[in-house]
């Protein structure tokens, strides 16, 4: 049966992505046959609704809208035949389908404008930059080189203890700020930087207080003072699902001047923790007796955090912009919800990210659907589909998983979460995205602390890591660094991806190719809310566009030996070589080129 439905194209489906409640929305199924054609729809968990398609000379027709925000999933039935989601999000017939999806959002949702089109720079605190000297506390110590590596060897109880510091610090970033300036950035996202026992500072000592190490007060607030003269945000890491066990509020060690729930029922924190035989049995985040894990549905908690003066107030007013939420599978909805209404309670336009290594729109987490795109949640969450799918197609040269994973986030999110995304390579939880390039492996942690690429294997990476680059800045979504990623930092899984940033060994070609990008997005506004649109693609060539008003830019990767001519009206500007083009360009074997019909002066 000869029958066209993709909802990418506006032609089959009126509304790109998820939808507002009550939005009327138009399917159409283009086919010359007389056959009825049935719209099978159904929220997540309820029963099925079957719908009659109005037939034309051209294609079946429905009109619909949906009253309630949630998930819903749909198909077809044409002659009989059930016909769901196939590849690139075409039109399949099988009986044993997959289902199309449909998110349905409240129409108020929105996502801050401020943060779209933007470059966001993650910076792990302690291993950034070290301004003035600080003294650790006890317990502490601080390694006299700057570059060694980071301690990772277990202690004799089986631990790693975590409590080797560099000396990075709030000093240290706001005199750098100048060069994060430089590479364009408009958001900083910085891992913990409250109170903890732990370089990574996972584990919360007292959430309402800056870690000594990071400076005081005054500190901080010169740092926000010095983020906003010059127009960057400020995003901090809000780990709200696990304290530290040297915390204020669990005081396991009597450490802090208060009575801790480890130290005894009658602790104010008590209800904060789950105890399965007090005080040494308590329910821990994966296990790690550490990180005792917090009861989110807990009032006194909840308000803690959430409430009147509670954290997410005290910082966003203090002139933080927002916060990433730590393993946001393991909060519960309604937690979240508190979280963004008190963010916004403070901040109109305050941003809230989420980690969550899937696709958000349809996430299972501990055998519950998720609600983080439906208007009441997030406002964005930590891109993974696209950074493995970058990946996968780098290493594979082969198109079709980056295609797949771009269809689908297009197909699944609504565009104001789209336009929002962080895209990412790398992170502190992943290897170094120049290291996995590279290929090199390393199987234990001892060949991980000595092993580094060959200037030949490297060579090779950094070339895949522009076209990577080049990815992540001219897809839908906000690109986000992760520190001396720019530089070209190798380094394997925690805590290798952790070391400080190599001031003394910046691959200055990478930094300017960064540069570069950064300064595309800060003269291109088209990247904060426009389309995308696919040209051309075959197993080894992409090319696509980005477009909106007077401004267009088109992108074309090719890792194959083939030559492809892109025709077109007029004159397009390569943004790396200045070179004009009239009419015609020639995408090369081995290539990656943004050709734009605006010449920058970059």
């Amino acid at each position: 049966m000869n029958v066209y439905y993709n909802p990418l194209d506006k032609i089959c489906k009126s509304i790109t992505g998820g939808i507002k409640r009550n939005e009327n929305i138009i399917f159409n199924v283009f086919g010359d046959g007389d056959e009825p054609c049935l719209f099978v729809y159904f929220k997540d968990g309820g029963e099925a609704r079957y719908l009659h398609m109005q037939k034309s000379e051209k294609c079946w027709t429905l009109q619909l809208s949906l009253s309630e925000p949630g998930l819903y999933f749909y198909y077809f039935i044409i002659g009989g035949s059930k016909a769901g989601l196939g590849k690139m999000r075409n039109l399949e017939f099988s009986e044993q389908i997959t289902y199309y999806q449909l998110l349905v959002y409240t129409e108020d949702y929105k996502t801050p404008d401020w943060f779209k089109g933007g470059i966001m720079y993650q910076i792990f605190p302690d291993r950034f930059y070290k301004g003035k000297s600080i003294v650790p506390e006890k317990g502490k110590w601080l390694h006299d080189n700057w570059n060694e590596m980071p301690e990772y060897r277990m202690n004799e109880q089986g631990k790693v203890l975590n409590n080797d510091f560099f000396g990075g610090n709030f000093d240290g970033i706001v005199q750098k700020l100048d060069y994060l300036k430089g590479l364009g950035i408009t958001v900083i996202y910085l891992n913990p930087i409250f109170k903890a026992y732990s370089n990574h500072r996972y584990d919360t000592g007292d959430y309402m207080q800056i870690d000594p190490l990071l400076g005081n007060d005054a500190d901080f607030d010169n740092f926000i003072t010095e983020c906003e003269r010059r127009g960057i945000a400020v995003i901090l890491d809000g780990v709200f699902n696990h304290t530290g066990d040297d915390s204020r509020y669990f005081n396991k060690y009597g450490n802090y001047d208060e009575l801790g729930a480890y130290q005894s029922k009658d602790s104010k924190y008590y209800a904060w923790y789950n105890f399965k035989h007090f005080p040494d049995k308590y329910e821990s985040w994966w296990g790690i007796d550490v990180l005792p894990s917090v009861n989110e549905s807990c009032d006194s908690y909840a308000n803690f955090i959430t409430g009147t003066d509670g954290v997410i107030d005290h910082w966003i007013r203090r002139g933080v912009s927002g916060f990433r939420l730590d393993v946001a599978d393991e909060l519960p909805d309604e937690f979240i919800e508190k979280i963004r209404n008190a963010a916004h309670a403070a901040r109109a336009d305050a941003l809230i990210i989420g980690e969550v290594w899937e696709d958000a729109s349809n996430k299972i987490a501990y055998s519950k659907r998720r609600k983080y795109l439906q208007g009441k949640e997030l406002d964005s969450v930590m891109n993974y589909p696209l950074k493995d799918a970058i990946i996968k197609f780098l290493k594979s040269e082969n198109t079709e998983v980056l295609r797949e994973a771009i269809a689908q986030l297009r197909d699944n999110y609504p565009k104001c979460v789209l336009d929002s995304l962080m895209n990412i390579l790398g992170t502190h939880d992943t290897s170094r995205i120049l290291t996995v390039l590279g290929g090199v492996p390393a199987y234990n942690k001892d060949e991980m602390n000595v092993t580094v690429m060959s200037e030949e294997v490297k060579v090779k990476a950094k070339v895949l890591l522009k076209i990577a680059a080049v990815l992540q800045y001219t897809l839908f979504g906000v690109p986000c660094i992760y520190y001396g990623d720019e530089i070209g930092m190798e380094g394997y899984g925690d805590p290798f991806c952790r070391h400080t940033f190599s001031w003394d060994k910046i691959d200055n070609d990478l930094l300017g190719y960064y540069k570069r990008l950064g300064k595309m997005r800060r003269h291109l506004t088209l990247f904060r809310d426009s389309e995308y649109r696919e040209l051309y693609a075959d197993e080894k060539c992409l090319v696509y566009e980005r477009a909106a008003g007077d401004q267009q830019v088109i992108v074309a990767i090719n890792l194959g030996n083939n030559l492809f001519d892109i025709k077109f009206n007029g004159k397009l500007f390569d943004l790396f070589d200045n070179d004009v083009f009239e009419g015609k360009f020639t995408i090369l074997p081995q290539s990656c080129t943004i050709l734009s019909n605006i010449r920058l002066n970059i």
